[in-house]
């Protein structure tokens, strides 16, 4: 009888982390918070740069999933807006034809009191498991977008790059957009 007590409180505290977990990871930055969609799954960041990192699902018909990184590099590390938006160009070229003020967009909002920079880039992403390795070639991911968000936090910038294909990114944006402007 003692164990089946304990077998169902187990199976009970098991399916209270699902529901935990089924309601998305919260991110703080410099002590604002927001919960990301419980469709993201958070995955171990891969260096001390990385403060969060999350796995998007791919959309049917996609081949890879998404991903979202969030960086800290300390202040002042990084380099400055324009450096940034020119490193994130640099990932991703324009579809043939399309012109570069088609393909990038940089907009400014708010969030609370701190500003926040997004860059959007559609076009061939060039994928490298580790982005600014110089020596590894990457392999060539056409019709993806890269959103990159610069946070400038009153301790010093936190980077995001979201970057997927293009119809994963679609299907994504209102919820990246809601996680971003909700950090409070």
């Amino acid at each position: 009888m003692q164990r089946l007590a304990f077998a169902s409180i187990i199976a009970l505290a098991a399916a209270g982390v699902g529901q935990a977990e089924d309601k998305g990871t919260v991110t703080e930055i410099d002590g604002l918070k927001s919960t990301a969609p419980a469709a993201w799954k958070y995955a171990k960041p891969a260096s001390d740069m990385q403060r969060a990192a999350f796995t998007i699902p791919k959309e049917e018909g996609d081949k890879y999933d998404a991903t979202l990184t969030v960086y800290f590099l300390g202040a002042g590390g990084g380099g400055g807006n324009k450096a940034n938006i020119d490193r994130w160009k640099g990932m991703i070229k324009p579809a043939d034809g399309v012109k570069d003020e088609d393909a990038f967009k940089t907009n400014e909002m708010k969030v609370g009191d701190i500003k926040v920079t997004i860059f959007e880039g559609n076009g061939t992403y060039k994928h490298k498991n580790r982005p600014f390795d110089p020596k590894e070639e990457g392999e060539l991911r056409p019709n993806y977008r890269l959103v990159g968000v610069i946070f400038e936090s009153p301790n010093g910038p936190y980077f995001m790059r979201m970057v997927g294909p293009a119809k994963t990114m679609d299907a994504n944006k209102k919820a990246f957009e809601e996680w971003l402007k909700n950090f409070k």
